[in-house]
């Protein structure tokens, strides 16, 4: 997959993104008061691959180093104090 083109899906809740195999390139939160977490596995049930603090009120970039995080299925197990999550893959 590495060398595809790039795709975003915006998520605003938990669940599956449904986008298939992927490789996750890059994430944007759009976080809320309170304490804003966000918690992506692989799969329903899978492993966590990031899980991850924000501030609150404020937007935050998260570049994900060398070829990204593979994963079967971009899965949302966690979306506190989020408005929205753009996530990047290929």
């Amino acid at each position: 997959m590495a060398g595809s083109d790039v795709k975003a899906k915006r998520i605003t809740g938990t669940g599956s993104a449904a986008v298939g195999p992927a490789r996750i390139r890059q994430i944007q939160v759009l976080s809320t008061t309170g304490t804003p977490r966000l918690t992506i596995t692989d799969g329903n049930g899978g492993a966590t691959v990031l899980d991850l603090d924000f501030l609150a009120s404020d937007s935050h970039s998260v570049n994900i180093p060398a070829e990204g995080i593979r994963v079967d299925d971009i899965y949302i197990s966690t979306i506190d104090a989020i408005t929205a999550v753009t996530i990047f893959y290929n």
